[in-house]
């Protein structure tokens, strides 16, 4: 997958010195700022002045990648699509990783002209070790990353912006925190991550165990939405669009790709209505692509699939009749979360 060193690009990794029990783990986002309404520091060790700003960030994405697909959502629901621009890396990484279109080809890089993902870190520090990752949020005034941590900018594109263009829907309201943050902490773990963890295990009882953790996730989601149309309240939270990214993509890509095959979503009655009608909002089916799915979870893979082949199935079509409207609004009637 390759990793900076200092600065500098390195197509291959160095050994790690982890103990090697076959366990994914994923690496800790670098860039940990926040922007915010008048540019005050949003936490602990952050930075200040990244204030909000109409046309000062941009976002660069992967159109495969769950993680910065949550991304991508967000700015819809928001209606940012003219307050924060945004490009869109090639889906299939290369030996450096991450890469860019010529421009002016679509997923160039509009903004910097970078070939690859890599020169905009080094940009941002010169310095800098770790993996390239997307998302990316860039401050255009300042020319660095205000952030790599996924969960952390969706949390900025629906608080921070309100008074710049952003509308005025809340995926986090006060009230719901609490239910939000203890999905958000599940689904994170056991589906979310668990794809990755089932995927990318290097020994049988660490893929079993992520495999097992998934399923058991699942089907407590299933159990979930049977009396509540979603997850926290009566309407779309952040946490039903944390889960969205993960389930768009299993059928085609984590099922047979991860090797995480005991039921696809299809299977799911409850998860299978909830995924069609979350697809069916407004501006959501423009952020999907599963035929980019594909191509980047079938991209070539010395461990997972050398030869590249991509298939042609399976035929999932979110777009027919949901069957959502009548399911009540439980709240405190489903399954618990733990």
């Amino acid at each position: 997958m390759g990793v900076m060193i200092e600065g500098v690009w390195h197509a291959e990794e160095p050994a790690s010195g982890s103990a090697d029990d076959g366990k994914y783990r994923r690496s800790v986002s670098a860039f940990r700022n926040w922007v915010t309404p008048d540019g005050a520091p949003g936490g602990e060790g952050c930075a200040g002045g990244f204030a909000a700003e109409a046309g000062r960030y941009h976002l660069y994405v992967a159109l495969n990648c769950p993680w910065a697909h949550r991304t991508m959502i967000v700015r819809v629901l928001k209606g940012l699509e003219d307050v924060v621009s945004l490009d869109a890396v090639l889906p299939r990484r290369s030996a450096e990783g991450w890469i860019f279109a010529a421009p002016p080809e679509a997923n160039s890089d509009s903004l910097l002209g970078s070939h690859a993902l890599h020169k905009i870190y080094a940009a941002a520090d010169t310095a800098f070790s770790g993996r390239v990752t997307v998302p990316v949020l860039w401050d255009k005034k300042r020319r660095t990353i205000v952030s790599n941590e996924s969960s952390e900018i969706i949390r900025m594109l629906n608080s921070a912006f309100d008074d710049v263009g952003a509308n005025g829907a809340d995926l986090y309201p006060t009230e719901l925190r609490g239910d939000i943050d203890r999905v958000n902490e599940r689904v994170y773990r056991s589906v979310n991550n668990g794809v990755y963890r089932a995927g990318f295990a290097r020994s049988q009882e660490a893929y079993e165990e992520a495999f097992d953790e998934l399923f058991e996730a699942l089907d407590m989601l299933e159990a979930r939405l049977a009396t509540r149309r979603y997850l926290c309240g009566d309407m779309p939270s952040e946490a039903d669009w944390r889960l969205f990214p993960t389930l768009m993509r299993f059928d085609v890509a984590y099922f047979g790709a991860f090797k995480c095959n005991l039921r696809r979503i299809q299977d799911y009655p409850n998860l299978w209505g909830y995924v069609r009608e979350l697809y069916q909002m407004q501006g959501i089916a423009a952020t999907c692509d599963l035929d980019v799915y594909k191509q980047g979870y079938y991209s070539i893979s010395e461990l997972r699939n050398p030869l590249g082949i991509v298939p042609k199935g399976p035929a999932v079509d979110f777009s027919t009749p949901h069957g959502r409207r009548n399911v009540n609004d439980g709240i405190g009637q489903s399954a618990a979360v733990s």
